[in-house]
């Protein structure tokens, strides 16, 4: 959650974010490029520990149905949020800006499927996830050009229309998303042995994912849409795997060593006061409520910079919003862009923590959504 929030800051605040995709090895820099890629653990992580905590849930003592409707519940309120709260936090409007379909949309109707999935033997919804993700490339070939919204929904990213003038973008097409979120249900059986035995698999697992993705990744047929090169930037184009939707390197590359990475968390002993720990106890608050917290951001900044900044209420040309209304050249260095990303997370804290707490002491059954 924290290192999603650079994600999102440099969106709003980086000047080359503006101008070009940080991973076009043509005009970026390794600063850059690798500013994006560490945040691209951030999305499959998200899905896959959604699923095993939908597992977590389960084995607290519900029944299938009940995970069932859990599940359909939060899912449609994600989308609803999707639609209504984070499209305003990022176009401080309702009704001005593109609809975009990302992160919560998926979450949302992944979370709709794993509560159809789960009546599986988890056997077979276990090996169904890994074929989906291992094969679902497959598919990148059969593409529409705008003519099937279905198909946008399901793979291919883009344009599904424009009802009434307003511009809908699916980012985050639902293959393979539901079925990470599906192997993450699976994996949950997994966080619930003893210790010993967790430790040992979620390092076995993470080392062989890892190592599957380099050698996936260097015979370099199959596994992205696009090849690497040794021509430009050789180290950066084998990491430039596709997220939209997440190929099957992207995804080997992000959980490998999240994997490896839970092993050593596991092992401390954080207090719940811990940022880390706080945080992801509300995480929902904490993304609606830091992109709400960086947009307010910009504009102080922007007066300090061009002497106004009532025009950064908008989404900047980077998140979807007009260039028209933005000065030439809108957006600062990445100096500017890691000083306001700590200074968005030192701000949401304290809101974590009174947001935490309410938590704890309200009856009221709303508050169990966010």
């Amino acid at each position: 959650m924290v290192i999603m929030a650079l994600d999102h800051v440099r969106d709003y605040f980086h000047n080359a974010a503006q101008q070009f995709q940080p991973d076009d090895l043509t005009r970026t820099t390794a600063a850059i490029f690798l500013t994006r890629w560490i945040t691209h653990f951030c999305a499959p992580v998200f899905m896959f520990a959604a699923g095993a905590s939908a597992f977590m849930w389960y084995r607290n003592g519900h029944s299938k149905g009940e995970l069932t409707g859990y599940l359909v519940k939060r899912g449609l309120w994600l989308v609803l949020l999707e639609l209504t709260v984070l499209r305003f936090a990022m176009n401080f409007s309702l009704v001005k800006g593109p609809v975009l379909l990302t992160v919560l949309w998926a979450l949302g109707w992944s979370m709709v499927a794993l509560g159809l999935l789960s009546w599986l033997p988890v056997r077979v919804l276990a090996m169904l996830s890994v074929v989906v993700i291992a094969l679902h490339n497959l598919l990148d070939p059969i593409t529409f050009d705008g003519k099937a919204w279905w198909w946008n929904l399901l793979h291919q990213p883009g344009l599904v229309g424009q009802p009434a003038g307003v511009v809908i973008v699916v980012a985050y097409p639902l293959i393979p998303w539901i079925f990470v979120m599906a192997a993450g249900f699976c994996f949950g059986h997994i966080l619930v042995m003893d210790a010993d035995a967790r430790q040992k698999w979620l390092i076995r697992i993470g080392l062989g994912l890892t190592v599957l993705f380099v050698v996936i990744r260097a015979i370099n047929i199959y596994g992205d849409p696009r090849p690497w090169s040794m021509e430009t930037m050789p180290v950066l184009s084998f990491l430039r795997c596709t997220k939209y939707p997440p190929s099957l390197d992207f995804l080997l590359m992000a959980l490998g060593p999240a994997m490896l990475l839970l092993a050593w968390f596991y092992r401390l002993d954080l207090p719940k006061t811990n940022p880390l720990v706080l945080i992801g106890r509300v995480p929902l608050f904490y993304f609606l409520g830091h992109f709400l917290l960086l947009h307010l951001l910009t504009v102080p900044f922007a007066w300090i910079a061009y002497g106004k900044g009532w025009f950064a209420l908008n989404a900047p040309p980077a998140a979807g919003g007009p260039a028209d209304l933005f000065p030439p050249h809108y957006g600062y260095g990445l100096g500017v862009v890691y000083f306001a990303w700590i200074l968005v997370v030192i701000l949401m804290y304290p809101l974590c923590l009174w947001f935490g707490k309410l938590k704890q002491r309200s009856r009221n059954p709303w508050l169990a959504y966010l």
